[in-house]
């Protein structure tokens, strides 16, 4: 970003970062199978990379931690209210797209 500082910067990152994830808290429509077919990563790459970033720093915070304050809730109670079983062209489409791509 031109003519801004560093902190302004990452205060401006931040704050997009938390828009992006009330808004996916808010969609809970939207599959992370959708999210990996159309944009190449969904909320759990959002919460590897805070884990990432996190283990970089010794932080010392979990995995599923990290999925929690991402999803706004449980991993496993998101799941249970709000993730549907994929379709076959979803899976399709997931497997020609992410053939590298290590998710978990």
């Amino acid at each position: 970003m031109p003519n801004i500082d560093e902190k302004t910067q990452t205060e401006l990152e931040a704050a997009a970062f938390r828009r992006l994830l009330a808004h996916l808290r808010e969609r809970t429509d939207v599959q992370n199978i959708d999210l990996m077919n159309l944009a190449g990563f969904c909320r759990n790459c959002l919460s590897n990379w805070l884990k990432d970033a996190a283990d970089e720093r010794h932080l010392g915070l979990s995995k599923e931690e990290l999925r929690t304050y991402v999803y706004g809730m449980p991993y496993d109670e998101w799941r249970g209210r709000f993730q549907r079983e994929a379709n076959p062209d979803q899976l399709r489409q997931y497997a020609e797209k992410n053939k590298d791509h290590k998710h978990a």
